[in-house]
């Protein structure tokens, strides 16, 4: 499947209420996002998060931006300090800024403002279990999902754990745009398989862009 469409134009799959596929938003950029991934990750390297349960992360992960999401041993947080350099985490990068909110916009959600940007490395093997996007103060902004290297299946359920799931292939490129009624549904990605990109090699990247804080 990889590049399948190399020579189709964006469009947009509807996925639930309040929630799109826009395949191959970030496919012409996806260069430049990965430069900005490599400098955001030699200020602030990838690390796998232990959970507040004890549980290491599959999946390696930095930020940027404002805030960053991270975990304690009293729970998951957003935090101004990567607390493995003691530093600020590096701020958003102009790419990353621009592409989210062309993204937004053209989801229905142009008064987005992202504080943050969770940078997520899958190695095969590598998966996020379903979950729930809840640690923001104002669920009302949406989440900005962007995929980028190896395809990956990303589950997409309801506002239960236990809801029927939607199984669909992301591909290089892909961003997932999910808010309002949909904005608390489980989701997570499956174990990636085995495979080799030419601009990721064998990993995935992927960014989601959240509103971690206040509203300016």
């Amino acid at each position: 499947m990889l590049d399948l469409f190399a020579d189709t134009k964006p469009w947009q799959e509807p996925l639930a209420s309040g929630a799109v596929i826009l395949r191959r938003f970030a496919f012409d950029c996806a260069p430049s996002l990965l430069q900005a991934i490599a400098a955001v990750a030699r200020q602030s390297p990838f690390r796998q998060m232990v959970t507040p349960g004890g549980y290491t992360m599959s999946v390696a992960m930095t930020n940027c931006g404002r805030l960053g999401w991270t975990t304690d041993q009293h729970g998951y947080l957003y935090s101004p300090c990567d607390p493995l350099t003691g530093a600020h985490w590096p701020p958003l990068p102009d790419a990353f800024a621009d592409l989210c909110q062309q993204a937004a916009t053209a989801a229905g959600y142009a008064d987005f403002q992202p504080d943050a940007c969770l940078i997520n490395r899958y190695t095969p093997g590598a998966k996020l279990s379903l979950h729930q996007d809840k640690d923001e103060p104002d669920l009302r902004a949406p989440i900005v999902s962007v995929s980028l290297g190896l395809p990956a299946i990303f589950q997409f359920g309801g506002l239960r754990r236990n809801d029927p799931l939607k199984r669909l292939l992301l591909e290089h490129g892909d961003i997932v745009v999910w808010g309002g009624n949909s904005r608390l549904f489980y989701h997570g990605i499956q174990p990636l398989k085995t495979g080799y990109h030419p601009l990721t090699g064998d990993c995935r990247y992927n960014l989601t862009f959240r509103q971690a804080g206040k509203k300016e």
